[in-house]
């Protein structure tokens, strides 16, 4: 678990911050869902992240890691065999925090963070091919263009010849009758 930043903190002590946002992680693993303060969730928002990440990258090593900072089982378990499997289409973005109205006793702002268990919806990855697509054939269509510009700047040249030397041909006939 990172050290927590200098400044004010969710607890007393930088150990008693850490447990907040350990307690906060498990919470959120095993029930999918926290109601919590806004700044707390803010906070607890990358841990989850990353251990996340971890699930899906799975291993020994992630496993012990996520077991360090989630110090249950259980938890791990939840995280590494249910949801990582729900998020392996997603590249990051696992969870969302929504606002909610202030609490009733102090006014303090509190949110709702919640995993994305929805998956990528098959759109949004045909729309990103599309655009890409797109894009190339856009490129293709601008790299061929000034090849077809030369060759018609070639061929009006040509034209302008022929027309020039036409003229020049008509101007020494007509000099030629006169004489």
């Amino acid at each position: 678990m990172p050290k927590p930043s200098k400044g004010p903190r969710l607890g007393g002590s930088p150990a008693h911050e850490q447990e907040m946002i350990a307690n906060l992680c498990k919470s959120l693993i095993e029930n999918e869902s926290v109601v919590t303060t806004e700044a707390k969730a803010r906070r607890v928002r990358p841990h989850v992240e990353k251990l996340i990440t971890k699930a899906k990258k799975g291993g020994t090593h992630n496993r012990r890691m996520a077991l360090k900072v989630l110090r249950d089982r259980e938890a791990a378990y939840i995280l590494f065999e249910e949801l990582a499997p729900k998020f392996a289409d997603r590249e990051g973005g696992y969870t969302r925090i929504i606002k909610l109205p202030n609490r009733k006793g102090d006014n303090a702002p509190m949110a709702e963070i919640s995993l994305v268990l929805e998956p990528v919806s098959p759109k949004q990855a045909t729309v990103k091919e599309a655009e890409n697509a797109a894009k190339r054939a856009a490129e293709k269509l601008a790299a061929e263009e000034p090849e077809v510009k030369e060759t018609e700047e070639v061929a009006e040249a040509e034209v302008e010849e022929t027309e020039a030397a036409a003229e020049v041909e008509e101007t020494e006939e007509a000099a030629t009758e006169t004489e």
